[in-house]
């Protein structure tokens, strides 16, 4: 999945600070999903569009892999969210060199 940079919506991943749990519409960026229905609270009441979770990878604009423990898969799900606070910062350490590579800001 590409955050932000595919033209093709099932790859468009916006970065979310109001979410808690990082949701995505497609089983193609899951590991052995389990499949399992979660109920999911929003301002317009709970609901039960969670129909899996497991283990992804998310492809960044410049080639980092994010690994994320447990995503939820949502068919039903507008867009694909990644919660995070307010920034998601990548770094690298290399020789004792702090390196940024990736900074994206997360939409509120």
């Amino acid at each position: 999945m590409n955050v932000g940079t595919s033209t093709n919506d099932e790859d468009i991943c916006l970065i979310d600070s109001a979410t808690t749990h990082t949701i995505l519409k497609s089983n193609t960026f899951f590991s052995c999903l389990v499949m399992r229905e979660v109920n999911v609270s929003s301002i317009s009441g709970t609901t039960n569009i969670i129909e899996g979770f497991r283990r992804v990878i998310v492809l960044l604009p410049r080639g980092t892999r994010l690994h994320i423990k447990n995503a939820f898969y949502s068919p039903k799900s507008n867009r694909n969210l990644l919660s995070f606070n307010e920034y998601l910062y990548i770094t690298r350490i290399k020789l004792n060199i702090k390196c940024v590579l990736e900074k994206l800001l997360a939409f509120s």
